[in-house]
């Protein structure tokens, strides 16, 4: 009996999801890196809308019903209409959700491109335009099925779960705990902590956007992937993970992005105050995220220092700082 509903995801399961749609794969399929579902990557025995080959997204069991995938295609098609560069699912046979093997899955076209050079002030100034098509597109209506990115969904419960499952190491649960109940009490007084009096607007957004779901093409710029941490929340979690090195680092950094973005939409300025409090919820929700998923085999197979003490210890570490950077006064533009 399977351990994992992965495990029966064979490439002769994927072959034939892909023809249960029309598509018919020449033979070549290659797994593309995805942790959170199952990517792969197939060529075509005929083109499909002038696609050689396809990206076949096979979900989480489990993670996301229906609706909320859909919902997430709805905007990924609202953005294509605009013309922002995200890479939207085709529409074969009438729908871009399909069902096979028990599995929920789309197909998206293949698009290539590379890792962009976050050092350089252009390539953020384009990055940021693009970005504030997308939150002009996100603010126009709610989603109604997916999640907001908040206090509770990324901080409390996430806290919750690891404790009551056993997750942190006895030896270091009682200075996670109190570093992690310290951070999330400093959060309860901003927007994502529920501030109703903050005057912040939470819009639709990527959600998950960090260099690695960017792929830039040489005299075309950026086009963004993976929207499936599509979430409702402040239009500055879509920069800041953009942010890397020392202060002076990010806050040029951060200048490029918001000069390109105001090219397009205004950036609220009190959004700049969330920055450090939504890498704290990241960061605690990342732990809960590796444990929640500790039955799937890749995991462990790719995160193999999770779970050990010197890895909470790290955790303490890490939580200690975030409480340090939330007491700093925030970055400026």
């Amino acid at each position: 009996m399977s351990s994992h509903p992965y495990e029966i995801l064979t490439p002769d399961v994927v072959m034939d999801a892909l023809a249960a749609v029309g598509l018919r794969g020449d033979g070549r399929l290659m797994a593309l890196s995805s942790y959170e579902n199952r990517v792969y990557q197939a060529f075509l025995e005929e083109p499909v809308e002038g696609h050689a080959a396809v990206v076949a997204k096979f979900y989480r069991p489990g993670r996301w019903s229906d609706a909320q995938i859909l919902e997430e295609h709805a905007f990924s098609a609202e953005l294509a209409a605009a013309e922002v560069p995200a890479v939207a699912p085709l529409v074969l046979n009438g729908a871009t959700l399909h069902q096979h093997g028990g599995f929920s899955f789309s197909v998206s076209p293949r698009r290539g491109g590379r890792a962009p050079e976050l050092d350089d002030g252009e390539v953020l100034e384009w990055i940021g335009r693009f970005l504030a098509r997308i939150h002009v597109v996100g603010a126009a209506r709610p989603f109604t099925t997916r999640p907001a990115l908040d206090l509770r969904s990324f901080g409390i419960e996430s806290r919750n779960w690891l404790l009551e499952n056993d997750k942190v190491p006895l030896d270091v649960q009682s200075a996670w705990e109190k570093r992690c109940n310290e951070a999330l009490r400093m959060i309860e007084d901003t927007a994502v902590g529920g501030k109703a009096s903050s005057g912040i607007r939470m819009i639709r957004l990527h959600g998950d956007c960090h260099p690695g779901n960017i792929l830039w093409t040489p005299g075309q710029g950026p086009h963004f992937v993976d929207l499936d941490d599509a979430r409702t929340g402040p239009a500055v979690q879509d920069l800041w993970m953009l942010l890397s090195g020392e202060r002076v680092q990010r806050q040029r950094q951060l200048g490029a992005l918001v000069d390109g973005y105001e090219q397009m939409r205004e950036f609220d300025r009190e959004e700049l105050a969330l920055i450090e409090p939504l890498r704290t919820l990241r960061l605690i929700h990342y732990s809960a995220w590796l444990a929640r998923r500790w039955d799937d085999p890749i995991f462990p197979i790719n995160f193999p220092w999770f779970g050990s003490s010197d890895y909470w210890q790290g955790q303490v570490l890490m939580l200690e700082e975030q409480i340090e950077a939330m007491e700093e006064p925030p970055l400026v533009v």
